[in-house]
């Protein structure tokens, strides 16, 4: 199969923007709008005591403060793991002694590509770490099973969070 025809109509730092033309497996050929994006990781900071370190950052697309796993887009070519260890440390100041892939997530396979990897990060330790100039973060620790419940009430709604934060739950018995 032939990779689809694109005509760009958005090409930016995070997200690239076309129209693509593609066969449908009954053989009908279509147009989609589609995003195609760099990826991302995401990483569930897990304590000793189960305690989790959440950010809470403002989300201008979300509709303001959204409460959130530690993640950043990946650099090009750059290792998922990689990834999730310098947001780690940018963003909460913490690094692992220990890394498990939880899972690769499709954010919105319907119009883009995007691939968020989460992973369980454990033996955590104080790490050097600076913010990107384009973040507001407060960090947030407290209980794996309060963030749990917080899903449950629907205050936690960012999809690669609820993902991470149930499969960290289901994994450690929380």
């Amino acid at each position: 199969m032939s990779p689809p025809e694109r005509r760009v109509l958005y090409d930016g730092r995070i997200v690239n923007l076309g129209l693509e033309t593609t066969r449908l497996p009954d053989g009908r050929e279509v147009e989609l709008e589609i995003i195609r994006h760099v990826g991302a990781a995401s990483v569930v900071p897990l304590h000793d005591d189960g305690t989790v370190t959440l950010v809470r950052q403002h989300r201008h697309a979300g509709g303001g403060m959204m409460l959130e796993l530690p993640a950043g887009t990946l650099e090009p070519g750059e290792d998922p793991v990689v990834c999730a260890a310098r947001e780690l440390a940018e963003e909460v100041n913490l690094r692992a002694e220990r890394y498990a892939l939880l899972t690769v997530l499709h954010t919105t396979p319907g119009f883009c590509d995007e691939r968020i990897w989460t992973y369980l990060a454990q033996g955590l330790s104080h790490a050097p770490g600076e913010l990107d100039a384009d973040e507001y973060i407060e960090v947030v620790r407290m209980p794996l099973a309060e963030a749990v419940a917080r899903i449950e009430r629907g205050e936690i709604t960012d999809a690669k969070t609820l993902s991470g934060l149930l499969l960290a739950a289901r994994i450690t018995q929380a």
